[in-house]
């Protein structure tokens, strides 16, 4: 049976979709921009403080599901610049320093509201 998760640490969605979704044993976390949670707006800063900010919000909707970041299986990183992943790749691997998951990054046009990255997450028990 299918698992809606939605918490306030995190920011709510802005769309038609969910924070994330659980089906059997399965985490699917929306893509994530660095929303402050409080503000309900991006953060300011460069690639670091915004990657940094997605981290820890997908940190909290993890926790409101009951993984966490051990459990990550696979994410998808989305760059507005390509030349920004060195940065990202250093704040990223602080999140996942031991048994990282798999995952994807790659450089797109553009991210909602002018961000400069927005990762989506898959989880697993």
């Amino acid at each position: 049976m299918k698992r809606i998760i939605k918490t306030d640490k995190a920011p709510s969605a802005v769309g038609p979709y969910s924070q994330a979704v659980e089906i059997n044993g399965i985490l699917f976390i929306s893509g994530q921009i660095a929303i402050d949670p409080l503000t309900g707006k991006l953060i300011s800063g460069g690639i670091r403080e915004q990657t940094e900010q997605i981290l820890r919000n997908i940190g909290v909707i993890l926790e409101a599901a009951g993984y966490n970041y051990n459990d990550v299986v696979k994410s998808t990183c989305f760059l507005s610049d390509i030349s920004n992943f060195k940065v990202m790749n250093e704040v990223y691997s602080s999140f996942y320093s031991e048994n990282p998951p798999a995952r994807s990054a790659f450089a797109v046009k553009d991210l909602p509201l002018g961000a400069l990255i927005e990762i989506e997450t898959i989880a697993a028990k």
